[in-house]
């Protein structure tokens, strides 16, 4: 299973509800990486996401704690073990862990594969992602390319579990 990730300089990923920065290079990556592919989101993340819809190209699944929750655009799950359920039959290297915070949290020890976005500036945030850098069985196996995007350098780095 991947995550993929958007962080600030301190492992930070959103602030309030909301992205830390608008990067359309990293929102070009990110189609790029999950098109046809199963994504696993919580409920607050996919209200964020324009018009408050799914992906498109991809099967969006839902984690939400709020049983009275349904939609059916997408597969809403109310726990880990439930999510486990939909995507059995699913290859884990089609499926990404999309955040937010509590959803990363919930799947990090089933991760292999961590597509990080690595922002070179410290936001104000309020939510966070594990520091890979200091994770003993994570290493970080490719830098990726670079960028800039007002004023933010950023870069498309690979961890991998050992």
């Amino acid at each position: 299973m991947n995550a993929i990730v958007v962080v600030d300089s301190n492992w930070a990923i959103g602030n309030k509800g909301g992205l830390l920065m608008h990067l359309p290079e990293d929102l070009r990556h990110f189609r790029e990486m999950t098109i046809g592919k199963t994504i696993i989101i919580g409920r607050k993340t996919l209200e964020s996401f324009p018009g408050g819809r799914p992906l498109p190209g991809r099967t969006n699944i839902v984690l939400t704690g709020n049983r009275e929750y349904e939609r059916d655009d997408c597969i809403i799950c109310h726990s880990r073990e439930e999510v486990m359920q939909k995507i059995s039959d699913v290859d884990e290297e089609d499926v990404f862990v999309c955040g937010g915070a509590s959803v990363y949290r919930q799947f990090m020890d089933l991760c292999d594969t961590f597509y990080v976005t690595r922002l070179d500036r410290a936001f104000e945030a309020d939510r966070y992602f594990e520091d890979l850098d200091r994770a003993e069985e994570i290493e970080e196996t490719d830098s990726g390319s670079a960028g800039e995007d007002e004023g933010v350098k950023y870069r498309f780095a690979k961890y991998e579990r050992k």
